[in-house]
């Protein structure tokens, strides 16, 4: 072999992410963040991670890990290596079955029961379809009924995300799941007609506060209870055990008679909480 071959296989090897480090990488995100990173999620984790390399300046996976984990890089690094793992799937109205029955059902009932200011909830919010979606659902209904005000929290663990979703700025086939008399009300058009982008216009921008929450902490500070809260798709991505534990806490910030949405391939079967289930993964707090 050359010494030319031996010097590229040296740097093609260098550039892999080894067993050994994507096995410390895995429990490092597991412990931190909860999300499961089985072996399978090997060749995603090493291409997301290219990115950071390039963005660090670091050459190698492994001096990247050494960085990490034994050259003080944690403190700096952890927020962007939790970022990079993070899967920010998300859409306006969806799952619309949910805000169907938040507008139709959960609202009126709240109301009924004498809430006068709701306070609601987007756990991981990724970048914000979800809690503008709440947010358009919920002016929508207190315009109609011409009193009372809500507000509503937004959290990821992805400060990247959080950064676009208080932007509230979108392409603008992206907010086509927006019913056509919302999307007149609540989104605005770009004046160059060259951009192909919109934006939450800020009466709703202005009801919602973003914040970075990480689901394993032993306590959720939110401030004063919700009355609803959106959690979706997010348990699936935990162990059961994990799972058991994130409920219990968001249960534990929910008023009662508040309501808890899931995604609809998450469940709560087997897991001891106050909660009595009113449709389709829609819990109301005992």
């Amino acid at each position: 072999m050359s010494k030319a071959s031996a010097a590229a296989q040296v740097q093609h090897s260098g550039n892999r992410l080894s067993m050994r480090d994507f096995n410390r990488l895995a429990q490092f995100v597991n412990e931190y963040s909860g999300i499961k990173m089985p072996a399978s999620k090997h060749t995603m984790l090493e291409g997301r991670l290219r990115r950071r390399l390039r963005a660090t300046g670091i050459s190698t996976f492994d001096e990247y890990c050494r960085y990490v984990f034994e050259e003080g890089g944690m403190e700096s690094e952890f927020v962007h290596l939790v970022d990079t793992v993070t899967t920010n799937k998300t859409d306006f109205f969806r799952e619309p079955k949910h805000f169907e029955y938040l507008l139709a059902k959960a609202l009126p009932t709240l109301v009924e029961d004498g809430a006068s200011r709701i306070r609601a909830w987007s756990a991981a919010c990724s970048t914000g379809a979800e809690p503008y979606t709440m947010a358009m659902i919920l002016d929508a209904f207190f315009e109609e009924r011409r009193n009372g005000s809500y507000s509503i929290l937004a959290t990821d663990l992805s400060t990247d995300v959080l950064e676009k979703a208080w932007l509230g700025i979108y392409p603008a086939d992206q907010v086509e799941p927006v019913p056509a008399p919302m999307r007149k009300k609540y989104v605005m058009q770009a004046e160059d007609p060259n951009r192909k982008d919109v934006r939450i216009v800020p009466k709703l921008r202005s009801k919602i506060g973003f914040a970075r929450h990480n689901l394993m902490d032993s306590r959720y500070n939110v401030g004063e209870k919700m009355h609803i809260i959106f959690c979706r798709n997010v348990l699936i991505y935990f162990d059961r055990e994990t799972q058991g534990k994130v409920l219990g806490r968001l249960c534990d910030c929910l008023l009662p008679g508040g309501y808890l949405f899931i995604g609809h391939s998450e469940s709560i079967t087997g897991h001891e909480l106050p909660l009595d289930t009113v449709a389709n993964t829609v819990f109301r707090r005992k």
